[in-house]
């Protein structure tokens, strides 16, 4: 097996492989969009800055502008990061399971995400659609908000595909604990966490060296 563009994940030729790898680019699309939004926003601010201090001049429906704006960058990557297991959460209970436990923890975990999100789903749809029939616009400048506020609804069914790949994944580790995994994030070790901040802080592979080597060293002390 290779390892896919998703840190920690796997790809063969199974179904489940190809499903993942197709939403992968899907997510990595609503990832850049994001990514260009934040991108566009400093710029806007920049200008705006600069157009009310140098002329006076600040740009249009500003406010509204970057709160309209702010959905896109909050929600577009929410599935990207549920795949590489980003997303900030607590595990110091699930980090002392190991094999068939994990397996059924990190399920049980996901399930009630998935209930959670297509309740979510479905009352940020129905704001849409409200916004859309009342013609809601903000204070303002008046710029209409259901387009923004589709944003919300779009991005949460990505997240419920990536959630169902994930049950699927972790439901075939339960059957079989020893398969490669696939679909899902796997938890790094501390010590592998550890070494990829070293490396990605000091790039040097000599000066990590040397700092992984203390790594180690502290390690043997303490144990």
């Amino acid at each position: 097996m290779v390892g896919n563009n998703a840190e920690n994940t796997y790809a063969d030729e199974s179904l489940l492989s190809r499903l993942d790898q197709k939403l992968t680019k899907v997510e990595d699309v609503f990832s850049f969009t994001s990514a260009v939004v934040i991108l566009g926003l400093m710029v806007l601010g920049t200008i705006n800055a600069l157009g009310r201090k140098l002329f006076g001049m600040p740009v249009w429906g500003y406010n509204d502008l970057v709160t309209l704006s702010m959905v896109a960058f909050t929600f577009l990557a929410i599935s990207s990061m549920q795949r590489v297991g980003g997303h900030i959460r607590m595990e110091l209970v699930v980090r002392q399971m190991s094999g068939r436990m994990l397996w059924i923890a990190e399920f049980i975990g996901v399930a009630i995400a998935i209930f959670i999100m297509v309740v979510l789903t479905y009352y940020s749809s129905e704001a849409v659609i409200r916004a859309f029939e009342l013609g809601d616009s903000t204070i303002d400048r008046e710029i209409v908000t259901w387009p923004s506020k589709a944003v919300v609804p779009i991005a949460f069914t990505v997240l419920i595909g990536r959630l169902f790949l994930q049950l699927w994944g972790y439901l075939r580790l339960i059957a079989d604990p020893d398969v490669q995994p696939i679909a899902v994030p796997v938890m790094a070790e501390i010590k592998e966490l550890a070494e990829k901040e070293i490396h990605d802080a000091f790039g040097d592979d000599e000066t990590a060296e040397h700092s992984l080597d203390a790594l180690d060293g502290k390690e043997k002390v303490d144990g």
